[in-house]
């Protein structure tokens, strides 16, 4: 029997770039800032902002608190992540 690929969102790869760069980080920086620099490798970064490699949930965890917003955001492609004050 094949396996059925789960639904993921559209934007999400979109949504982490744009995380990053509101934050003002570099890849290695966001790396560091997540405490990932000993768990994965800064490609891992690139490939998530590209859509080729998807986050653990609690990799998308660290992103929404670091980004300081709800984990909906980043997943739901009906809302656009909030804009920074």
């Amino acid at each position: 029997m094949g396996r059925v690929s789960r639904e993921k969102p559209r934007l999400l790869a979109e949504k982490l770039l744009q995380v990053r760069v509101n934050l003002g980080l570099s890849q290695n920086q966001m790396l560091e800032k997540l405490g990932l620099n000993d768990k994965v490798f800064r490609s891992a970064i690139s490939g998530y902002e590209l859509g080729t490699r998807e986050p653990t949930l609690p990799i998308l965890l660290r992103y929404a608190r670091l980004a300081k917003i709800s984990t909906d955001y980043l997943i739901d492609d009906e809302l656009d992540l909030p804009q920074r004050k």
